[in-house]
């Protein structure tokens, strides 16, 4: 039976009739075929123009085997997070750009982006056949650049004194012109999915610029090491790893604060951040209030459906959250279909209100099963909210939770897919 499972995903993915690429706007489609056609045509040129020689193959199987095992030891974090990835791939590409003829280097990121998605992470196929492709045109031209300077600045072999100085400045010259042209090549995409997205607080951010400068630097620092002596390529591979554990700290900092069903905070978390907003709110005297959300009959959902359409579910719930609270109310999961929200700066009236939106809100939304299954069944969701409101008494989180427990509890006994608020005060009485 698992051999005939596997023979059907095999069928169904050589079928490019179903195909996900099929979906995609025209202009869009057309682009991301474009690219892919226009790379393997060219490797089929610059193939029959190679002039092949032992060493060479030699040289580019080390340098693929060192970024093959860099790409293994990629966490999967990388490409979880909804950021743009920094996998380190193309400090393997630029020293086979250099120091071999240029149809290696439009071959190299094949192998190195199939490794990562049937080892790290199964992304979408045409987009990581896109990114290969993009990456190999870009560094490929960036090999044929370095070939257009002259032997005196740069030339085949790594020489001695100011030569080693030009060379490794033309080198750079080549990495800008390889990284910008490939990274253009994939915000073209980008921009024509969606012209109305801005990727400049991404791409400009500190941590991108630092990522962009090490990814950088160790692609020159690696390919004049290896020029030297293409077995010094196994030296550099735990100085890659390194550089992108301390490249990706702020991702795995984010992990441990994150619940990554949701991307909300995690339930340990918010209750330590939870506890300083209420005691900044008893300290100055402020309003505060806080939910309890909970998600009515949602294991119906999963029984009827299946766990992806009530993953999808929790996914919808918490985009409803997100779009409907203030930058700094604080949200969190707190396990399985519960959440819990809490509203700095609100009276109790108030909260009322935004949990009355947000039960509308989600009653409102309609879910698709399956974006690809053509029978439209969809799944609708009602939610359950207890809120409860500091009443300027010194109360505690535990406090605030229980009060909106109880006010919870009391929604779902009464009918569900309603609005509770009670005060800590009226709790603790």
């Amino acid at each position: 039976m698992e051999a005939s499972s596997i023979t059907r995903r095999v069928v169904a993915w050589v079928d490019f009739r179903n195909w996900a690429w099929w979906q995609l706007p025209w202009p869009l489609r057309s682009y991301v075929g474009l690219v892919p056609v226009t790379a393997f045509a060219l490797i089929g040129y610059a193939a029959s123009q190679t002039t092949w020689r032992s060493g060479d193959l030699v040289k580019f199987l080390l340098l693929l085997s060192c970024g093959l095992i860099s790409v293994a030891a990629t966490p999967r974090i990388a490409y979880t997070q909804g950021a743009l990835v920094r996998d380190f791939i193309t400090v393997w590409v630029l020293p086979v750009a250099i120091l071999l003829p240029p149809v290696y280097a439009m071959v190299a990121p094949i192998p190195l982006l199939a490794m990562t998605q049937w080892v790290i992470h199964r992304g979408v196929v045409h987009r990581r056949v896109f990114t290969a492709c993009a990456m190999g045109l870009a560094y490929g031209a960036a090999s044929l650049v370095f070939r257009a300077f002259p032997a005196s600045l740069a030339g085949g072999s790594l020489g001695r004194g100011s030569h080693v100085l030009t060379w490794t400045l033309v080198v750079a010259i080549c990495e800008v012109l390889g990284g910008r042209g490939h990274n253009a090549l994939i915000v073209l995409a980008v921009k024509i999915s969606d012209p109305t997205i801005r990727l400049a607080d991404q791409e400009l951010s500190r941590e991108a610029l630092q990522a962009d400068f090490a990814e950088f630097d160790l692609g020159v620092l690696i390919t004049v090491v290896v020029a030297v002596n293409p077995v010094l390529a196994v030296f550099a591979v735990p100085s890659v790893l390194l550089a992108r554990r301390f490249i990706m700290h702020a991702q795995l900092l984010a992990q441990s604060r994150i619940d990554t069903k949701t991307g909300l905070l995690n339930a340990s978390t918010w209750e330590r951040e939870a506890t300083v907003e209420i005691a900044r709110a008893v300290r100055t005297g402020s309003p505060l209030a806080l939910a309890l959300v909970d998600i009515d009959h949602f294991k119906a959902v999963n029984d009827t459906y299946g766990h992806l359409a009530g993953d999808k579910a929790l996914r919808a719930v918490t985009d409803a959250l997100r779009s409907r609270l203030r930058p700094y109310d604080l949200a969190g999961r707190f396990g399985g279909e519960e959440f819990v929200i809490l509203l700095p700066q609100t009276h109790e009236f108030d909260a009322l209100g935004v949990a009355e939106r947000l039960r509308a809100h989600i009653a409102a939304m309609t879910i698709p099963v399956d974006d690809n299954d053509p029978s439209g069944r969809f799944v609708t969701l009602t939610i359950s909210v207890g809120v409860a409101a500091l009443d300027g008494e010194r109360r505690e989180l535990t406090d605030m939770l229980a009060a909106a427990d109880s006010a919870l509890y009391y929604a779902k006994e009464t009918g569900r897919n309603r609005t509770h608020v009670i005060t800590a005060s009226q709790q603790a009485s």
